[in-house]
């Protein structure tokens, strides 16, 4: 598979851009583009910041962009976040496993949904379009590192499908992301802040991620985008 198609492959499964026609027939394994998972972040934190573009900061262009950010992905970080959490009120691990499959939501994925959409609109609204490629491109390369670091908590679905990347894919996504928070962000301690806080967020995940399940999902993986985003978002516009 070939660089270019390894990009597509990216922005096909974190985006819904139709670029679905680009790729080769054959099934490509996604571990193979997961160096590329900051590129496509990348790629939609500009087109998600349009507004933010055309109107300047504030609130209503902060909305319409994180409005914008959710329809270009397919709420598919958003309903990873739900069924994380919603996974803790759950008795056991085949509990919360199977709560994690439903298609419902509960009060602790609701109630993760709007803390994080605040927080995105709020520090939005005060950092602006190359903030938000930042986040975007820096938050998908914590998916990256959970797929190397945590088993598949199941034996089906996307966690174990997805495969293991390779610690030069790790390394290439972690670079990835480093530079784009440091072209993005206000400052390089805002940069540094927002990188200390994206590692702090994927810990979390991870320790949450094998105490209630014993490895990685799909969702876990899509829950840790949003939580590490909105962790850069959080470290650049505290020192702004």
């Amino acid at each position: 598979m070939s660089r270019s198609h390894q990009i597509v492959l990216a922005l096909v499964f974190l985006t819904r851009l139709p670029l679905g026609r680009l790729l080769p027939s054959e099934v490509l394994p996604l571990s193979r583009a997961a160096w590329a998972f900051p590129l496509a972040g990348a790629v939609l934190g500009l087109l998600a910041g349009v507004p933010l573009w055309i109107m300047g900061t504030g609130l209503l262009p902060a909305a319409l962009s994180v409005a914008l950010a959710i329809w270009l992905t397919g709420a598919l970080h958003e309903d990873a976040l739900a069924d994380f959490a919603d996974a803790g009120g759950g008795r056991d691990r085949a509990d919360r496993l199977r709560i994690m499959r439903e298609s419902t939501i509960g009060s602790y994925g609701a109630a993760a949904l709007v803390a994080t959409g605040l927080v995105r609109v709020a520090a939005l609204a005060a950092l602006g379009p190359l903030a938000l490629i930042a986040a975007a491109a820096a938050g998908r390369v914590a998916p990256v590192v959970l797929m190397r670091a945590l088993p598949p908590a199941r034996s089906d679905g996307l966690g174990q499908g997805a495969g293991q990347p390779s610690r030069r894919a790790v390394v290439a996504a972690t670079l990835t992301g480093v530079l784009a928070l440091l072209l993005g962000a206000p400052g390089p301690g805002a940069a540094a802040l927002a990188m200390a806080l994206i590692g702090l967020s994927v810990v979390a995940v991870s320790r949450r991620a094998c105490r209630l399940l014993g490895g990685q999902t799909g969702d876990v993986l899509g829950a840790s985008v949003l939580l590490a985003e909105c962790a850069a978002l959080v470290g650049m516009a505290a020192l702004t």
